[in-house]
């Protein structure tokens, strides 16, 4: 294979040619200790990517307080625990907020979903810092509030804060900030060298380091020692203008079914949701014996209640064609989930309410 030297850049030891990525060019110039300057440095410069970092709290960004740990570090104090990210980047930060992410509320969605769009012509990619415990709900938020996205938005964050001696967190946010300086588009979890679809992952681990999984998909990609392999094609939307649809209905319930729950209970919410997602068990059947559940969400569905039905069990999805107790139910009426999670479902209710709250539009 020949190459044209004079589209080189030279270090020490080696030539680097000038289609390979940016980030590549600087772990490899960097390691055999070269050189870049005048006009092949601006040259050079030009392909850095320009990305904005959005923090809203999180363990990553704790410190010890009085009761415990509490979200209280500002942007730049996170970026100075990770010294050379401007060899990879250009980041800009903008602070929406600072709290544990189990005060994460909808409206919170909706301000994130709008500073990405307002900023979006802006910059090349989008690294959002948040609380681990309702991060699953965030990512597959703004997966249906930001449509036709050309450009990455990665959430991360971690289980350890970054001022930690011992943490995940600097690599996570610098495989996060990694992944987002790809040329794809869509919204992603980056955790523990994993890259998941924003619409599939959930939290499965309270403590370890791999506490995120894709459930009933596939890894996007995976993230070792800034190595991007990618384990599935991500097909992004070209020439397409990135739409914000950031309109939401939270009059939204989530109920676990459990042996003896009483079907009275159902009646309360008739006056107080306009969707409710039931968690069944197994493969989505619903008790018609003893206590009838079943006959309550007909009822619910009367109503103008929109009611979807889901599965306790994380992996393989509801299938209620198999047993009676699924059959019975009313699938021309009763929403099914099929092998979505529970993160994704609650935030597409509440976002398809928004627009409409006809239970058979919704249910389409």
């Amino acid at each position: 294979m020949k190459h044209d030297y004079n589209n080189m850049w030279c270090t020490r030891n080696m030539y680097i040619c000038s289609e390979t990525s940016f980030s590549e060019m600087i772990r490899m110039i960097v390691k055999q200790g070269g050189y870049i300057g005048g006009s092949k440095l601006e040259k050079l410069k030009s392909k850095i990517k320009k990305l904005m970092l959005i923090t809203t709290g999180g363990t990553i960004a704790s410190l010890e307080g009085k009761n415990g740990l509490v979200p209280e570090m500002k942007a730049d104090e996170i970026l100075g625990h990770l010294p050379g990210l401007d060899l990879l980047c250009k980041i800009d930060s903008k602070p929406l907020m600072n709290i544990d992410s189990t005060n994460m509320q909808p409206e919170d969605w909706t301000e994130m979903a709008q500073s990405i769009h307002e900023h979006y012509h802006d910059y090349d990619g989008f690294v959002i810092t948040h609380g681990t415990d309702t991060m699953a709900y965030t990512s597959a938020a703004l997966s249906y509030m930001l449509q036709d996205l050309g450009k990455p938005i990665v959430i991360t964050g971690s289980q350890v804060p970054i001022a930690f001696k011992k943490t995940d967190a600097k690599r996570n946010i610098s495989d996060a900030i990694r992944f987002a300086c790809e040329d794809i588009g869509g919204v992603y979890v980056v955790f523990d060298g994993r890259v998941i679809q924003g619409t599939r992952a959930i939290k499965l681990r309270t403590k370890s380091y791999d506490s995120f999984e894709s459930i009933n998909y596939p890894y996007i990609a995976t993230i070792l020692k800034d190595k991007i392999e990618y384990l599935k094609p991500v097909h992004s939307p070209k020439n397409k203008e990135a739409k914000l649809d950031a309109s939401l209905c939270t009059d939204v319930a989530l109920v676990k079914l459990h042996p003896g729950i009483k079907p009275e209970f159902f009646d309360f919410l008739k006056n107080q949701c306009r969707g409710i997602v039931i968690e069944s068990y197994g493969s989505g059947g619903i008790p018609f014996q003893g206590r009838n559940i079943l006959e309550k969400l007909n009822e619910l569905v009367q109503c103008g209640i929109s009611v979807v039905i889901t599965t306790q069990c994380l992996e393989e999805g509801e299938d209620m064609d198999i047993y009676e107790v699924g059959r019975k139910v009313n699938k021309n009426v009763i929403i099914r989930s099929r092998n979505m999670n529970t993160e994704a479902i609650i935030p597409k209710l509440m976002w398809i309410l928004a627009k409409t709250r006809d239970p058979k539009k919704v249910r389409k």
